[in-house]
C-alpha cells in the first residue's frame, strides 16, 4: 500500500466516526499540488524558445510570490494560456505552436507550485492574481484559453472585470465543487466528510469572506456581453465531468459554443488536431454579432469522434 492509499484510509476510517476531523484531516491532502509536471520532450523546443520573466503576485497566503512566465511571438492582439492543476505552462506547446504561426503574442504562467514557479501551494486567487498582472502588463486580451481549473479561472478573471474578447475552456469546470468531489471521489470520502472539507477549506482560507463557492462559480456568474465562448470537452473525461461544460454553455448562451469529443480523456484532448483546430479557428475568426442581437438563441453543440 502507498503512502498516499495509507493516508486514505485513515482518513475514510476518521469519517467514520467524526466528519469533521476527516475534513481536517484530508485539508493538507487536497492543497498540496504534488510532484511538478516535467516538460515533456515534444515540448522542450517550444519551452525553451520563450521569453522568460516573473511577475509578482499576492499569492494564497497573500504574503507574495514570484510567478514565471513565458512569451511567444509579439503580434498586436495577445492570447494568454492557463493550465490546470499539477501542470505548466509547456503543456500548451502545439497550441502556442499553432497560435505563433496566426501572429498572435502568447502568453503563458506557471502557476505557484506549478512547473517553474516557486511555492508549496496553489488555488485559483493565483491564477486570477496572476492574469490581473499580465493585464497590467499587456494590455485587454484577445482571449484567455484555459485547461481544467484554468478554464475556471478564465471565466471568473473576465467575469470580475479582466478584458478579454475572447474565452476558450478546454475540459474546464464550471464551479469549485468539482474538485472537491473529484477529490472526494479518488479517496473514498462519504458525503459528511466531503462536505466537510468544503468547510475547512472556506474557513482556512477564506475566513470572514465571501461563500468561495459561489464567488467563484462561472455557472452562477456568466460572462458578461459580448464574450464570446468556446467549450471543449471530453464526454468520457474522469477528472471533470463533461455536464459541466453543458451547463456553461447552457449558462453563457447564446454565445457559446460547445465541442463534444469522444476518446480523449481529460489530459490528451489539448494535443488533439479537433482543438487545435477549433481553438485556432475560434481566434482567428471575424467577430459577429453579440449576444443581445441573438437574444432566444441556444448554445450550439458540436459532436466530434477522435481518431
Amino acid at each position: 500500500m502507498s503512502a498516499t492509499s495509507a493516508i486514505a484510509t485513515g482518513i475514510r476510517a476518521a469519517g467514520a466516526v467524526s466528519p469533521a476531523l476527516a475534513g481536517r484531516l484530508a485539508f493538507p491532502l487536497f492543497m498540496r499540488v504534488g510532484p511538478r509536471t516535467p516538460v515533456a520532450p515534444s515540448d522542450r523546443a517550444t519551452h525553451h524558445a520563450a521569453r522568460r520573466g516573473t511577475v509578482r503576485i499576492p499569492g494564497l497566503r497573500r504574503t507574495g510570490v514570484d510567478v514565471v512566465t513565458y512569451e511567444w511571438g509579439s503580434g498586436s492582439d495577445t492570447v494568454v494560456l492557463a493550465h490546470g492543476w499539477q501542470s505548466r505552462a509547456s503543456v500548451f506547446a502545439p497550441l502556442v505552436r499553432e497560435l505563433r504561426s496566426e501572429g498572435f503574442r502568447v502568453i503563458a504562467f506557471d502557476a505557484p507550485a506549478n512547473g517553474d514557479s516557486p511555492g508549496r501551494g496553489t488555488y485559483l486567487v493565483d491564477h486570477l492574481d496572476t492574469l490581473s498582472e499580465l493585464q497590467h502588463h499587456h494590455g485587454a486580451f484577445h482571449a484567455i484559453v484555459g485547461h481544467s481549473f484554468g478554464a475556471l479561472a478564465a471565466l471568473v478573471a473576465v467575469h470580475d472585470g479582466i478584458a478579454a474578447r475572447r474565452v476558450v475552456g478546454i475540459a474546464g469546470a464550471g464551479t469549485p465543487e468539482v474538485f472537491i468531489d473529484g477529490f472526494g471521489e479518488a479517496l473514498g470520502l462519504d458525503a459528511p466528510s466531503r462536505a466537510a472539507l468544503a468547510n475547512r477549506f472556506t474557513t482556512r482560507l477564506f475566513p470572514g469572506g465571501p461563500d468561495p463557492f459561489e464567488r467563484y462559480s462561472a455557472l452562477r456568474h456568466p460572462l458578461p456581453d459580448p464574450t464570446r465562448l468556446l467549450l471543449v470537452h471530453d464526454r468520457g473525461d474522469r477528472r471533470v465531468p463533461f455536464t459541466q461544460s453543458e451547463r456553461l454553455a447552457e449558462a453563457n448562451a447564446p454565445a457559446a459554443r460547445l465541442v463534444a469529443t469522444d476518446g480523449l480523456g481529460h489530459n490528451r484532448i489539448l494535443r488533439a488536431d479537433v482543438t487545435l483546430d477549433e481553438v485556432t479557428a475560434f481566434l482567428t475568426a471575424a467577430d459577429v454579432a453579440t449576444r443581445r442581437s441573438q437574444v432566444g438563441q441556444a448554445p450550439r453543440l458540436e459532436r466530434t469522434t477522435a481518431s
